[in-house]
């Protein structure tokens, strides 16, 4: 059995992005995974480690080498190595001599197409640590850094300067170097509080030496949630509850070793400025994290996490005090500045903000979204002028100086500007409406004006950006049209809202007629936005086979497509599902291999075995009861009446010879089957289901 032995690896930097950090400790684990897998070195489990100043790796009861394994090479055939005297040919010596061998070392191999020569050996596996140094380097080599640097007058590039590697095998340093650095067993604690090096025992002693001695929790996950906990007990001392962001809280894990937790205050005539202004100054600029009541309002107080244990924490405090302030000076300026004016008044001041080169600016953006969003109106009955209203001033908060600050408050702030403007209630909420939902899982707009201008302003961008031949490709998307499509989606299922899609989108495309020609590209955009709706329902765990059996069907209100996938579900959990489900399979068959033509109707009279007639009579009598269900969308209901045609359907195929010689008897089968398959086809092509 082969020895095992943990192995630390530690690369010691600069301080790395934070942003970043966790993505980079993941992928650096990953790529040790795969390097140990392309080694065939076996081990019990490998652990992550990631601070401001390091990444490691501690891989546990590793293989001190790598396993001995045969190696078979095969050369000529054995007629092709020798000559009819039975004299070996320049094939046979030029393989033995490849292999380095006598040619009376090589081995012959019984195939079905002959006889070969082969070469047979043992190849001695390395050990593991010449191996190490290597495979740093190559998980090193695979992180997804977009943008390397290097650092004085190396040749080695990195996200930031090595300082440091630590290469611990068993006890015993590894030999070698990674990233030009010398791997050693010496680690660097805090860079306040143990600035000097700290040597490592061996590979299990790193994280409590570190803890310990050191000042630094190296385990991300632990840090995390001491983090989690120190913000959540400061915010208790005030009775209050904090505003933990997640991506915040992994941004503060990744700037501190050592976190501590200090509670700091600010004026409260600063919280008369809109509260998400305050909040994205805090979250945003200072990495703070606000604290609210318990009836969620904000609270002049915030908690930051400081990288050092002070002796005075009131400094830090004050410190933190101090800089906050000008902060929120700017959004008071940013906000008293914006009500100086009405938000129509950036109407005009839209001409000056490009959307795209040759899609014009966002007035002319702007424009396109009131002509659909008008369209949409006739077709649901809409106050027309408040649609319109929303429409010309949705995009206007993007003019003002608080969104030019922040980014992420336009709609929020849009909202705050059209109520002082004395907008009507549904216009105002409308602002904020057009970007919902920003995410997976956001909640979707509550107003009719706001689902209106959302799926306009959505359908706009993905028609436009289609049509200047920017869709997505890969895992590229800068204009998020995935996320995009997924929300129009959205919006008209959940509401829902029983619109065509297909026809929006060449509404939408008329819009365009003075940019670009959008109208080739209708097709695409439909399709593109319907293959959406698969990772939609793959997440309800709807299985891909009932999505497919739908998507054949191509139907074009995603309201009326939803109702058609939940009946399909539902019909699946039916005990004559399957059996149903492969007639039509065998149906389709029949027809896709006739290249005879079928009556439209299936002639009664031409009806000969028992069992077509009583399978003819079953669709009779239940045809007039599911085509009325099935065109007000009653699906489910529809389905579960045909399921009662299972024994029918099954005596038929069981005693009944559907390609007849007699040709009128086998196109007027062939017409039965027709008619029996285009009543399942009214929901789905059930012969897609597995």
């Amino acid at each position: 059995m082969n020895d095992q032995r943990d192995l630390l690896v530690e690369i010691g930097t600069e301080e790395l992005p934070p942003k970043a950090l966790a993505t980079l400790m993941k992928a650096f684990t990953q790529g040790m995974e795969q390097q140990l897998s392309r080694l065939g070195l076996c081990r019990a489990s490998i652990k992550p480690y990631a601070t401001p100043r390091r990444l490691a790796v501690l891989v546990r009861q590793l293989d001190t080498s790598q396993q001995d394994k045969l190696v078979e090479r095969k050369g000529p055939a054995v007629k092709a190595a020798y000559d009819a005297e039975g004299n070996p040919t320049k094939a046979a010596q030029g393989f033995a001599r490849s292999c380095g061998v006598d040619l009376e070392d090589l081995e012959t191999q019984e195939t079905a197409k002959g006889t070969w020569l082969v070469h047979r050996q043992v190849e001695k596996g390395r050990s593991t640590s010449e191996l190490i140094p290597e495979m740093v380097e190559r998980a090193l080599a695979g992180l997804p850094i977009p943008k390397r640097m290097r650092w004085g007058s190396r040749d080695e590039e990195f996200v930031r300067p090595v300082h440091w590697v630590v290469l611990l095998y068993g006890d015993q340093v590894v030999p070698g170097q990674v990233m030009g650095q010398a791997a050693g067993r010496a680690t660097r604690g805090h860079r306040f509080h143990h600035p000097t090096a700290l040597s490592i025992g061996k590979p299990d002693d790193y994280a409590e030496l570190l803890k310990n001695t050191g000042y630094v929790i190296a385990d991300f996950d632990d840090r995390r949630e001491m983090i989690k906990s120190l913000v959540r007990k400061e915010a208790e001392t005030l009775q209050a509850e904090a505003l933990i962001d997640s991506d915040l809280l992994d941004e503060v894990t990744a700037l501190n070793e050592w976190p501590v937790a200090v509670l700091g205050s600010f004026d409260q005539e600063f919280l008369e400025v809109p509260t998400e202004c305050l909040i994205q100054a805090m979250q945003g600029h200072q990495k703070y994290f606000p604290v609210v009541n318990q009836q969620g309002d904000l609270l002049p107080n915030f908690i930051t996490i400081s990288n050092i244990q002070s002796k005075d924490l009131k400094q830090v405090r004050a410190g933190n005090e101090r800089v906050i302030r000008p902060r929120f000076n700017d959004a008071v300026f940013f906000w008293q500045q914006d009500l100086k004016q009405p938000l129509e008044h950036h109407i005009e001041s839209l001409k000056n903000l490009k959307f795209q080169d040759t899609l014009g600016s966002m007035h002319d953006k702007s424009g396109r979204i009131a002509a659909l969003a008008d369209a949409i109106a006739d077709q649901l009955s809409l106050d027309k002028n408040l649609v319109m209203r929303a429409a010309w001033l949705c995009k206007c908060d993007l003019m003002t100086e608080m969104v030019g600050e922040f980014a992420n408050l336009q709609g929020i702030m849009g909202r705050y500007y059209a109520s002082h403007s004395a907008e009507d209630p549904q216009v105002v909420q409308a602002m904020e409406e057009v970007y919902m939902p920003r995410y997976a899982g956001d909640r979707l707009p509550k107003t009719e004006c706001g689902r209106t201008i959302a799926i306009a302003d959505r359908l706009d961008t993905l028609v436009g950006i289609f049509a200047i031949g920017q869709k997505p490709t890969g895992a590229k998307d800068p204009y998020g049209l995935r996320r995009a499509a997924l929300g129009v989606l959205r919006i008209l299922i959940e509401t829902p809202i029983d619109l065509d899609l297909e026809q929006l989108i060449e509404q939408a495309a008329d819009g365009l007629k003075g940019q670009v020609d959008a109208k080739p590209h209708i097709r695409d955009v439909f399709e593109y936005m319907m293959e959406r709706l698969k990772a939609y329902y793959t997440d309800q765990s709807i299985p891909a086979d009932s999505i497919d059996a739908v998507l054949a069907r191509r139907p074009t209100r995603p309201a009326d497509f939803n109702q058609r996938v939940l009946a399909v579900t539902e019909f699946r959990k039916l005990p004559e599902a399957e059996s149903l489900s492969s007639a039509n399979k065998r149906i389709r068959n029949i027809l896709r291999k006739t290249d005879e033509s079928v009556p439209e109707q299936f002639d009664q009279n031409l009806l000969d075995e028992a069992a077509e007639k009583a399978l003819a009579d079953a669709l009779l009598a239940l045809g007039p009861q599911v085509t009325p269900m099935f065109d007000s969308g009653q699906y489910t209901q529809g389905l579960q009446l045909l399921a009662g045609l299972r024994s029918s359907v099954d005596d038929f195929f069981d005693q009944v010879m559907v390609m007849a010689e007699d040709t009128s008897l086998r196109r007027n089968r062939l017409a039965l089957l027709t008619h029996l398959e285009n009543l399942f086809l009214s929901v789905a092509d059930l012969s897609r289901l597995q």
